[in-house]
């Protein structure tokens, strides 16, 4: 019995891009943009196997980690002060949270990934420069391979974390919160006032 694939959970209720409210697209454009950045990482990655570490494929590493720097970032940090608040009380309001004594929402695994995203990301960065000053060729290639295997973490999660945010946060997010309340999260207007945990 093997567990069911990320890519395709059981009982999805995904909303179809059309149909979702003007912010919820925007959000899940700006990760179509992330993707295509994703694709050229994962790309880079894979060439390491075949043609061995290059600077090329250092440049394209940290280039993705200042795309992260700059547009992931502000991206995270908009969805968990706007939307994320509002949409963690419904799920809890709907039933969908852990049973535990805390209960816990999908909004809270989005905030952990993305914090794991970034840590990731700074792992990759540091793992590189250090990489690039180390004299001897061995230690060099210990620290790019650790890189690289970080690397590969991160792209991974940051496409799991996306298309779990696409198609499972953002059509809860649909369906719990009336459009009235998203153009306001949108606009900029609305405030949580909500319990604070």
């Amino acid at each position: 019995m093997d567990p069911p694939d990320a890519y395709s959970p059981p009982g999805i209720d995904r909303v179809a891009l059309t149909e979702m409210h003007p912010f919820l697209r925007q959000l899940c454009e700006e990760h179509a943009l992330l993707s295509a950045e994703v694709r050229v990482v994962d790309e880079a990655v894979l060439s390491v196997q075949k043609t061995g570490f290059t600077k090329q494929v250092e440049s394209k590493l940290l280039g993705f980690c200042q795309v992260l720097d700059r547009d992931f970032i502000p991206h995270s940090r908009r969805e968990e002060a706007t939307l994320f608040p509002l949409l963690h009380e419904r799920l809890i309001a709907d039933g969908e949270h852990s049973k535990g004594r805390v209960p816990t929402t999908s909004v809270d695994l989005m905030k952990a990934d993305h914090l794991e995203v970034i840590r990731l990301a700074a792992v990759v960065v540091c793992f590189l420069k250090i990489g690039s000053r180390l004299p001897d060729g061995a230690a060099t290639l210990v620290v790019r391979d650790a890189a690289m295997r970080h690397a590969k973490s991160l792209v991974d999660l940051l496409r799991l974390h996306m298309f779990r945010e696409d198609n499972i946060v953002f059509s809860s997010a649909h369906r719990l919160i009336c459009a009235e309340e998203l153009d306001r999260v949108q606009s900029g207007e609305w405030l949580y006032r909500g319990s604070r945990r």
